[in-house]
């Protein structure tokens, strides 16, 4: 018996667009003839189940085979099968899906619809980007019916004939095209099975191995494993990977399905490097792992899985197609991620406390981009001081308003950007009983003005960024040694020796402790600074702009007293010696500057 017709396309000019330019990369072709295939063998298993089919199942697998000399490649499953007459009306009607009629067909029966994997009925046409030639022998799971063989040569021609065929099942030969001849390697088809195939549910088998996990932990209840399956199934995903810190299992049924693992990895601040490490699946073929839409910015840096037949997918299920179900999806993570952080914080606060140099750029994006993200992180962010001890920011607060007395009504957080070069600062700030934050990481910029944002009568000033009891503005009024007609002298000097119009030089009366000579950037300054270097608040003019410091001379330090009792020939002298060691303090003296402080040092020595 033979047949011969055309396959029912509305215009000629379609079929070369399916077969060329449909899916982004030809690699795609095996994914969707192997996921054909579990689909045929799931129909199978769900058959049985209902008593539709009364014999042996056998195991059910997929193989693919390569055969270089005959330069084919055979997917083969022994799955539902197909006779005659439902090739004709699944294969030679594209778009045609055998797997949405099948769905239909049996949903009053029960059983998840969600193993079914095809959607579109366009996959199997994914065979012609690497094949000039495709056949089809199979044999439809009813005893009754003939093997049949269905060839194309790409045209709009096919032809199907009787065949032999001893089991039900269907294989998949592909005589593959010149050009494409790099997919009779077996190193690269194992790749693609290992990208696309690894977990798909019903076994492949290639060389003589099953390459796949049937039944990856995402798709088992959390009650059924242990933090070690957890873990291994990390070290399956990234073999190379620190162990994580800890983990989310997501299993949610309405109103969609979705399942997965998200670990939280160790990355300390160098995050760029650690994107697109999340893997979609849906029904268990991996799709992308580009995942922008349905995982929130920032938990992009997150690593695992996810699984939803839900998700939209393009007709050719290379990219997300966005709707409301991805932004319930992404709400649903998001709210996930908070509550898991919230319970871990609550439980054993002492480890959540450990990896917090490893979580807070989670938490910290998560606070600035997502406003119930922060309604639920407020809770458990935590701030580090620079005695390396951690506090909520109620705590922190509470601590602040003990610590801190002043003339306006305003809580005044103080924080350094490098506890090292700021030590000076530091060290007079917490020498008056003030508690300084350790803000030091590349998003604490933003962070502290968010936090400044949603905290009322609050605000966070840098510790260098003023004297200590001008930051704090504290309501006490030292006396100055000096008198009025003294300090305009001793100002005039300071400015003459400093010589510079962008260093902004006043007389505060300062403990006899501090330093002489006080160099700060004002906050203000410091900030739009900031901004300009991320881009950030339209301030990218201010890159341009030259700083403008303050030069804090206190009154009552003993060497201000010697530099206005010096001969005239050597005031300058000594003011400048001072200005410079606290220029060389901050890192800030370099070039002929340096120089000159150096042998004005030596000579200063020698005098002595």
């Amino acid at each position: 018996m033979e047949e011969r017709g055309s396959i029912s396309i509305h215009t000629e000019n379609i079929f070369p667009i399916i077969k060329k330019f449909l899916y982004s990369d030809h690699e795609i072709f095996l994914r969707e003839l192997v996921s054909n295939a579990v689909d045929a063998t799931q129909k199978m298993k769900r058959l049985a189940s209902i008593g539709e089919y009364k014999g042996d199942l056998g195991e059910l697998k997929v193989t693919v085979a390569v055969d270089k000399d005959a330069k084919t490649i055979t997917i083969s499953d022994n799955g539902i099968g197909m006779t005659a007459e439902e090739i004709k009306k699944y294969i030679n009607q594209i778009a045609f899906s055998g797997a949405s009629e099948f769905v239909e067909r049996y949903k009053e029966s029960g059983g998840d619809k969600n193993q079914i994997i095809g959607q579109f009925g366009l996959g199997f046409y994914s065979a012609f980007m690497v094949a000039d030639n495709v056949e089809i022998v199979t044999k439809s799971y009813k005893d009754e019916t003939e093997a049949a063989r269905w060839t194309c040569d790409g045209s709009t021609e096919f032809a199907i004939t009787d065949a032999k065929r001893e089991t039900r099942g269907t294989d998949i030969i592909l005589h593959v095209a010149q050009d494409s001849e790099e997919f009779l390697e077996p190193a690269r088809i194992k790749t693609i099975l290992d990208k696309y195939c690894k977990f798909l549910p019903v076994a492949v088998e290639f060389e003589g191995e099953v390459i796949n996990n049937p039944n990856p932990i995402w798709t088992k209840q959390p009650s059924e494993l242990t933090d070690e399956d957890y873990k291994n199934f990390y070290k399956e995903l990234y073999p190379f990977s620190e162990a994580p810190l800890f983990w989310i299992h997501l299993n949610v049924d309405y109103p969609f399905n979705l399942t997965g693992i998200l670990y939280f990895p160790k990355i300390k601040n160098d995050f760029e490097l650690q994107r697109n490490k999340i893997q979609l699946y849906s029904r268990q073929v991996f799709i992308t792992d580009e995942v922008k839409d349905v995982v929130p910015e920032f938990l992009m840096l997150l690593h695992g899985v996810i699984d939803s037949p839900d998700i939209p997918l393009n007709v050719s299920r290379s990219f997300l197609q966005a709707d409301s179900s991805v932004k319930k999806i992404n709400t649903y993570i998001t709210k996930k991620v908070a509550d898991k952080l919230s319970e871990i914080f609550k439980k054993d606060r002492e480890t959540f406390e450990k990896n917090w140099d490893d979580i807070n750029v989670f938490v910290k994006y998560g606070m600035l981009s997502d406003d119930k993200f922060y309604e639920k992180a407020k809770d458990f962010v935590l701030l580090q001081n620079t005695e390396g001890k951690y506090h909520t920011l109620e705590e922190y607060k509470a601590l602040t308003q003990a610590n801190q007395t002043n003339k306006s009504e305003q809580l005044v957080m103080l924080y350094t950007t490098d506890a090292d070069k700021q030590h000076a600062f530091v060290e007079a700030a917490q020498s008056r009983g003030y508690d300084v934050l350790k803000l030091d990481s590349m998003i604490d910029s933003h962070f502290i003005g968010m936090l400044e944002q949603k905290l009322e009568k609050t605000t966070l000033k840098r510790v260098d960024s003023e004297t200590i009891d001008k930051l704090v503005e504290k309501d006490e009024t030292k006396e100055s040694v000096l008198n009025d007609q003294e300090k305009d002298s001793l100002k005039e000097i300071y400015e003459k020796a400093i010589d510079n119009k962008n260093m902004m030089v006043e007389i505060a009366p300062m403990s006899p402790d501090d330093a002489p000579v006080i160099i700060t950037l004002p906050e203000f300054m410091r900030r739009m600074k900031d901004m300009s270097k991320t881009g950030g608040g339209g301030m990218m003019f201010m890159g341009d702009m030259p700083d403008t410091y303050n030069v804090t001379i206190n009154a009552n330090h003993s060497l201000n007293q010697r530099v206005l009792n010096a001969k005239d020939d050597n005031k300058a002298r000594i003011a400048r010696q001072a200005f410079d060691l606290a220029l060389l303090s901050q890192n800030m003296l370099s070039g002929a500057a340096l120089t000159s402080f150096v042998k004005r040092s030596f000579e200063l020595i020698d005098k002595e």
